[in-house]
């Protein structure tokens, strides 16, 4: 029997335009979703005009990238394969949702695998490429990380190692997932050929980037790291951030959450074997950048 896909968007209702067209190049694939679920994040899908086979789920209030994906996944549970899309994407290919259902047959360790991103000329971004050596996008295989704005999930991977870390909310939500899948023996492989067109974008551009971004680092220190790696680990940021960061009041929030990230709970803490490690330095991403 053929895996099935379901398809999860997150929306606050902000782009109205940008999710009908992602819709419509959902629509147009020549192997149909089993079901698409839109969550509406803390806001109203009323005024959306959601095409019939879409299933509307409203939240009263805004749980971020973390509790809204943990909804949609609670309303896919009878799929085996989650396709994560950003409501401002699209779908460049009619023939993603085949190519994503033969992968997974394919290889029965396979947990995750996460799209390109490219903005409308084909660019795309460096930190949209899920490994340290960046410089050629199109370079698929076995990476440590994915994508937020375009990935796929396997359910017997999320039924072994859990869903989304709901106390993150957003930033670095992805990094956790994948250390935990890691560590359970899936691979994740960064696949170019799945391409998402998303416009040009800076994660700096939300509000909450510089605390969520520092808080979230000391919460995956916490939660995944062998304690030896600790320091090094949230030495090696905080020297980037130092060096890269240029905004004061970017530098406040940062710091601020990095106290934030001490001091309140971020989970059970589950440190990663030591073969995990060795496997994600193999792998070109050691976890300490």
């Amino acid at each position: 029997m053929a895996l099935t896909l379901g398809v999860a968007i997150l929306t606050m209702g902000t782009r109205p335009e940008e999710l009908a067209a992602l819709l419509a190049s959902v629509r147009a694939q020549t192997a149909p979703a089993a079901r698409t679920v839109v969550i509406g994040n803390g806001c109203s899908l009323a005024d959306l005009a959601l095409p019939s086979w879409v299933q509307a789920v409203e939240l009263p209030e805004n749980l971020g990238v973390t509790g809204g994906r943990n909804v949609a996944l609670a309303h896919l549970r009878d799929v085996n394969l989650v396709l994560d899309l950003d409501d401002d994407g699209l779908l460049v290919a009619d023939t993603d949702f085949a190519r994503i259902v033969r992968m997974f047959e394919a290889d029965r360790e396979l947990g995750i695998v996460g799209f390109r991103i490219a903005d409308e000329t084909g660019f795309t971004q460096r930190r949209h490429v899920p490994r340290l050596r960046a410089g050629d996008p199109l370079r698929g295989g076995q990476v440590t990380t994915f994508l937020g704005g375009a990935h796929v999930l396997s359910q017997r991977m999320l039924a072994q190692v859990g869903g989304w870390p709901d106390a993150f909310f957003f930033s670095h939500e992805e990094t956790d997932l994948a250390w935990r899948a890691l560590d359970a023996g899936w691979k994740i492989v960064y696949e170019p050929g799945l391409l998402l067109q998303h416009p040009r974008t800076s994660p700096a551009r939300h509000a909450v980037f510089h605390r969520t971004t520092a808080r979230n680092r000391v919460y995956l220190a916490r939660r995944h790291l062998p304690t030896a790696l600790v320091p090094l680990y949230l030495g090696v940021w905080t020297a980037l951030t130092l060096a890269r960061t240029r905004d004061t009041a970017g530098l406040r929030a940062w710091f601020g959450g990095f106290a934030e990230g001490w001091r309140t709970p971020c989970g059970t803490r589950r440190p990663l074997r030591w073969s995990t490690v060795w496997t994600m330095t193999r792998l070109g991403r050691p976890p300490v950048l």
